[in-house]
């Protein structure tokens, strides 16, 4: 049973952030405080019929994490709030506000006893020639193809280095998807601009591939349904002591071909699937094929299944898409 203190949930009104507060309360955990930077974006929908006890602006938090406002208060900060663009240009941005920020609140986790749970990528892992394996001395060698993978790459090193991963928990997320991503624009899962894309057209515009290994939407991603991810999570948060970076995918590799079909199968309509190029300010670091390592994370939490991916897909579907984007 979790401590009746505070909880921290940091990237709050975001697509894991928010559906994890969501995951609290129906666990029946109230004693939220919400970190996030809400600006001009629709993600504040995102929390709407959450329960929660106060709402701050990341500098506000960072402040008052400064000052010892919250002294005795905090039980856990599960940190999920970053930049998630992967195209963002400006490495500064993304240095402070991925790297330098998580550094800030693990330091200060640590030196309370906070258990403290961040959200690392399988970006990290580049080109995958290095495996996805997510040991430490892995972990140690990889190289990002993008800044964004970098910045992530940084804290996982930040953590090695000090210690302090054997002390907290850091989740390299694969390729989420599922309710509550709906603001997040062309960042979206493909799997959401598939389903739009065939209610307005009938039809889906997938990549081609550039890579003589994979024909037309065989490239393999490593898809994880949110609801999943949650799973995970509260089971570091509530159930394990566990420490370590781990890989949040399902250890099964699906193209996007198969993915998509899924999705028309759903909604009972003939798949129409239509390839085009690649922009090239991507092409260049395009990732062919992503495969989580799972076995740290199983023996982890023993036992753990994840969904089967087209049930997984004809829930998002059917129970959260059809139903005017339903949230989490």
């Amino acid at each position: 049973m979790l401590d009746t203190g505070l909880h921290v949930v940091t990237g709050a009104a975001g697509f894991i952030g928010s559906a994890f507060v969501g995951k609290l309360n129906a666990m029946g955990i109230e004693r939220i405080l919400l970190v996030d930077d809400l600006g001009t974006s629709t993600k504040w929908k995102n929390l709407c019929g959450k329960i929660f006890v106060d709402y701050m602006h990341k500098d506000q938090f960072r402040s008052y994490l400064t000052n010892g406002r919250f002294a005795n208060q905090i039980r856990s900060i599960t940190h999920m709030g970053a930049c998630s663009t992967t195209t963002e240009p400006n490495v500064e941005y993304l240095m402070q506000n991925n790297f330098r920020y998580s550094c800030e609140l693990a330091e200060y986790a640590l030196k309370h006893n906070i258990r403290f749970i961040y959200a690392s990528s399988a970006a990290t892992y580049g080109d995958g020639s290095l495996g996805f394996i997510d040991s430490d001395e892995a972990t140690r060698k990889l190289k990002p193809l993008n800044a964004y993978g970098f910045s992530k790459q940084a804290f996982d090193l930040w953590g090695l280095s000090t210690g302090a991963t054997q002390k907290m928990v850091g989740l390299k997320f694969f390729n989420v998807y599922g309710p509550n991503e709906y603001h997040k624009g062309p960042q979206r899962s493909v799997l959401h601009q598939a389903y739009q894309q065939i209610k307005t057209t009938g039809s889906v515009q997938l990549f081609k591939s550039y890579n003589p290994k994979y024909r037309h939407g065989e490239q393999c991603r490593d898809f994880v349904y949110i609801k999943d991810c949650l799973n995970v999570m509260w089971h570091f948060l509530a159930k394990s002591d566990a420490c370590g970076i781990f890989n949040l995918g399902t250890g099964r590799a699906q193209t996007w071909n198969e993915h998509i079909g899924a999705i028309f199968a759903a909604l009972g309509i003939k798949p129409s699937i239509n390839y085009i190029d690649i922009p090239e300010n991507i092409r260049d670091h395009y990732q062919y094929f992503t495969q989580a390592e799972t076995q740290k994370l199983l023996q982890a939490i023993p036992g753990f299944c994840f969904t089967e991916p087209a049930a997984a897909i004809r829930d998002y579907v059917v129970n959260y898409l059809e139903a005017k984007e339903a949230i989490i």
